[in-house]
């Protein structure tokens, strides 16, 4: 849906806008361009800190075959107002070499952090080669960031023999530690996708609120995320953890965001609070700059206002083409006021979207264009019919996912058919569960054909220790037997791709109320290319 309140731009307009427009058409918004030549003369000249100016530690994303973001926060006292910061622009050197030892350096530059976007930087690199390994490091004021490991992707089109990575998502800090971050930074993946739910934005929960276990209680004691400000200080808090920051340092993010780094369940302009849209705008626009301030994502991501371009897509070879999906700025409101519903009329509505029409476009048009092996839909929320009732008289489903929009669901799946798009992966997170299943143009006939094959994450920590399986989802997974497989432990999934076979390990952990949890493989599962479907390996 678009903002009423602001004019969206396109991936190419963020492309080329300049830096006079940006300012102009921004206004008092305190959103500034990022080019490295702005305001200058105002620099901190020789800082000095009393701290680690790289508290919140380091990042890379948005990978492509000659190059990548950067990323860090000149954060000295992070969870002080400003992060202990003057409010002045400081230059930011950043270095990418061949070796950990940073001894080879291939390229080297500077960029400007700036009060106006909280001292982030993102360094756009370039120029360098295609499908190889690749250490950075940053400084500032004679400090030196430690040193972050990434990559760039394979030439567009080249043969590739495999490919490996992460997804992951969904991190509640009082839930949990955040211990499956520190085994994804063992594994050395290619790059990593994060589904959402980087941040919860309710207020912090302490012992005693809840029967469930609260493990870590929030510095600072901070209620419910609205302003700028307060969006920064729950990134802080996330960020400072060490799990977290060396999973960052080990491989390149490919970032999306869901509903919580804005709002629980928001869709568009709606909110469950059901505050007014002139004023819940105005939240979406101070969590938007809070994401885009704290993530390794290009400067087209920078947002106007309420509005961001965040889908995208990225190729890797001639093995898979991703298109990274934006399931809640642009969906129709929750049907029905949102929740779980029975007999739910406005969720069969036709004109009801979850990617809004111009993504539809957009993503259809890929489509017919795809030439990759595997394609892939990153994407935020549970796509396969979903009954949340055990009852086999009762259909229940959350209107939060896409069986809340069962036409857009629909429309979806015409356009794989018509384009014919074969080897298709859709990826989620959202409902801290382990699942695979199976894409059916129609869920209640086991003999209708099948579109694609859908993987859905667990959480890094939110709900805490979790199970394996009990008897309510035992009773749901046998009214839905185009599921294969569940489980309810916390972990990430491992991907290994090649031109014939998609296996996924379901990576989990025994514990995440205690740091140190087992890590083990629940389960591994392959797709065969060409054919959609998924079995135990």
């Amino acid at each position: 849906m678009r903002s009423r309140f602001s004019k969206r731009l396109n991936v190419d307009d963020f492309a080329m806008v300049n830096r006079r427009y940006l300012l102009r058409s921004l206004g008092a918004t305190a959103l500034v361009a990022t080019t490295g030549g702005l305001f200058t003369n105002q620099l901190w000249a020789q800082p000095v800190f009393s701290a680690n100016p790289f508290s919140l530690g380091v990042a890379s994303g948005d990978p492509q075959p000659d190059g990548f973001v950067l990323w860090t926060k000149i954060a000295p006292k992070p969870l002080d107002h400003g992060g202990g910061m003057p409010k002045r622009p400081v230059e930011v050197g950043w270095s990418v070499a061949t070796d950990p030892a940073m001894r080879r350096v291939s390229r080297k530059g500077t960029a400007i952090a700036h009060a106006e976007l909280g001292h982030a930087v993102h360094a756009e690199v370039g120029e360098l080669d295609p499908g190889r390994e690749y250490f950075y490091q940053f400084t500032v004021g004679g400090e030196r960031s430690r040193v972050g490991r990434t990559r760039t992707l394979p030439p567009a089109g080249a043969a590739l023999a495999q490919v490996r990575f992460g997804i992951a998502g969904c991190q509640r800090y009082e839930d949990g530690f955040f211990t499956a971050y520190r085994r994804i930074a063992e594994e050395r993946f290619d790059f990593i996708y994060h589904y959402g739910d980087y941040i919860y934005e309710r207020r912090v929960m302490r012992p005693g609120d809840r029967v469930q276990p609260v493990v870590r209680v929030m510095p600072g004691d901070p209620d419910e995320a609205f302003t700028l400000d307060d969006y920064r200080h729950r990134y802080s808090v996330y960020k400072l953890d060490p799990d977290l920051q060396t999973a960052h340092a080990s491989a390149p993010f490919i970032m999306s965001f869901d509903d919580h780094e804005v709002s629980n369940d928001w869709a568009g302009e709606w909110n469950e609070a059901r505050a007014p849209a002139e004023l819940f705008v105005l939240r979406r626009a101070a969590a938007f700059q809070a994401w885009y301030e704290n993530m390794p994502v290009r400067k087209t991501l920078l947002p106007r206002g309420p509005d961001i371009q965040m889908y995208r897509r990225i190729g890797i070879g001639d093995l898979m083409k991703i298109d990274v999906l934006d399931t809640r700025q642009f969906r129709s409101a929750q049907a029905c006021g949102g929740g779980i519903r029975t007999g739910c009329a406005e969720a069969l509505e036709p004109q009801r979207t979850m990617i809004g029409p111009a993504q539809e476009r957009w993503l259809y048009d890929g489509f017919k264009q795809a030439t990759a092996r595997w394609n892939v839909l990153a994407q935020q929320v549970i796509m396969m019919r979903n009954d949340r009732d055990p009852d086999p008289e009762v259909f229940r489903p959350s209107m939060d996912k896409w069986d809340g929009a069962v036409a857009a669901r629909d429309r979806l799946f015409s356009a794989l058919e018509e384009s014919r798009v074969g080897n298709l992966v859709a990826l989620a997170g959202d409902i801290h569960n382990n699942w695979a299943g199976e894409l059916k143009k129609d869920f209640l006939n086991e003999k209708s054909p099948t579109l694609g094959v859908e993987l859905v994450g667990t959480s890094i920590s939110t709900d805490g220790d979790g199970f394996d399986i009990n008897d309510n989802f035992k009773r749901r997974l046998a009214k839905q037997p185009y599921v294969k497989f569940f489980n309810s432990q916390r972990g990430y999934l491992r991907n290994t791709v090649t031109p014939e076979r998609w296996q996924v390990d379901f990576q989990v952990l025994d514990k995440v109320t205690a740091p140190d949890g087992r890590m083990s493989t629940r389960k591994s599962m392959v797709i065969e290319s060409g054919k959609s479907s998924i079995v135990e390996a």
